[in-house]
């Protein structure tokens, strides 16, 4: 596929465009080329500016903390991470008003297949990050913060570390900041690759030092969090966006989107297309403008898309190109939004063989906390596996279906559920791939390298 794309009919009504990344105009995320990631880079593109709008060190009065958040509610902003909550109802959750510590974490923890936004975002343009969170503590009453960074990326963790060091000495981290009143401490912290720490409590308790697991709940972090305190927890993306929609205004954001999906949104568009990278459009854009932008399908033709991480249920072919990329057109297609990590599977993909390694990682990544968890990870890798090898049997597909349907809603956290959805998915859709391979203890297509 081939195409163009109207930038201007995306424009918000009298404001600047709000979308950015490599290959669209950079507004919001502007600097993603990697070039110009320093503080001094960012404050030439105006930052900060939003931060000083906040403590009315522009000239202004300030916002008040219920200022910013009904701004942030007003701009439909929702969680970017994958669960797609509405990011200023979270921030209303926090007790302001508690007598003790409370705490913000910033969840980098990016582990979804397919997904590589966040590392983008911290690596170059991490001031973006810092002030968004800045904004976000101000709102909540909160001065200590954490930004919990994938293991894998330890660069990113250190490139973040130097932009905290460049914030602190210029006065926008630390006691006083920008000689208000508002005192804010933020730390970076690095996980060492554990899928499941990207589960928010898992996250908590790594922490603190403990082994990552997630939590039982209730209570729920907004109430027993970080070391037993309010604790509000948001994605890299979520908080990159606070800077604009303060600058800008929560209504010239939601006009960047649709009703209920304000904004913009980067998916990591990977897997069979011509140019794999993040591309930042806005909530509602067409599928086929987004595999456009990506260079369309390579090697041959769209067989099916798996549109937000591994996780999320595949979407075949047919259904996709008539999907808006959109928390709500993607849930009623029957998958989900998720971390916006767009798998691309052209005609030569065989289902089977994508199901076996998608089994392997759950397996692989499982905690082991949660028996249907820990052993049905292993069973649905197994299954899938004598399939692939010529050695399935009939009824392995109503036990399949069975074993993730064990697992799919008895766990602790959501990861049990991310490794049964797939395979209900390709079950659901590509039924005729895996018949074929019990039947003809062969493949079905011709599959490419």
């Amino acid at each position: 596929m081939a195409g163009t794309i109207d930038l201007s009919k995306f424009k918000a009504k009298g404001q600047e465009t709000c979308f950015h990344g490599r290959h669209i105009a950079p507004q919001i995320y502007a600097g993603l080329d990697g070039s110009n990631w320093r503080l001094s880079d960012y404050v030439a593109r105006g930052g900060y500016a939003a931060l000083s709008k906040v403590l009315g060190k522009d000239g202004g009065s300030g916002l008040t903390p219920d200022e910013v958040i009904a701004e942030v509610k007003a701009s439909g902003l929702r969680g970017r991470g994958g669960a797609g909550f509405p990011t200023g109802l979270k921030w209303s959750f926090m007790p302001r008003q508690f007598p003790g510590p409370k705490y913000l974490v910033c969840n980098s923890d990016e582990g979804e297949p397919g997904t590589c936004k966040d590392r983008d975002i911290l690596r170059y343009n991490p001031h973006i990050v810092i002030e968004g969170m800045a904004i976000a503590a101000y709102a909540m009453g909160v001065k200590t913060a954490y930004n919990y960074i994938h293991g894998e990326i330890f660069e990113v963790y250190q490139r973040f570390e130097e932009a905290l060091d460049e914030a602190r000495a210029a006065g926008f981290l630390g006691e006083h900041v920008l000689g208000s009143d508002f005192s804010f401490q933020l730390h970076a912290h690095h996980g060492f690759g554990a899928y499941i720490c990207g589960e928010e409590t898992a996250l908590l308790e790594s922490i603190e030092g403990k082994k990552g697991q997630p939590r039982f709940k209730p209570p729920f972090p907004a109430s027993f969090g970080l070391y037993g305190k309010p604790t509000t927890i948001n994605n890299t993306e979520t908080f990159a966006a606070v800077p604009w929609i303060i600058r800008n205004g929560g209504q010239a954001y939601l006009d960047c989107g649709k009703p209920n999906n304000g904004g913009t949104k980067i998916y990591s568009v990977v897997g069979d297309v011509n140019a794999p990278g993040n591309f930042e459009v806005p909530l509602g854009t067409p599928f086929p403008e987004l595999l456009a932008l990506a260079g369309g399908v390579k090697g041959g033709a769209l067989k099916a898309v798996i549109p937000g991480g591994s996780s999320a249920p595949v979407l075949p072919a047919a259904l996709m190109m008539d999907c808006t990329m959109d928390y709500d057109s993607i849930a009623k297609a029957g998958s989900m939004l998720g971390s916006g990590a767009v798998i691309v599977m052209n005609d030569s993909r065989c289902m089977v063989k994508s199901l076996l390694r998608l089994d392997y990682f759950y397996m692989h990544e499982s905690c082991g906390q949660c028996t249907p968890c820990r052993e049905g990870t292993g069973w649905l890798w197994r299954i899938v596996d004598r399939i692939e090898h010529g050695k399935g049997r009939l009824e392995d597909l109503e036990l399949l279906d069975s074993v993730a349907g064990n697992i799919k809603g008895h766990t602790i956290c959501a990861l049990g559920d991310a490794a049964a959805m797939p395979v209900q998915a390709m079950l659901k859709h590509f039924r005729d791939e895996f018949m074929y391979h019990i039947e003809h203890k062969t493949c079905l297509v011709k599959q490419s390298a």
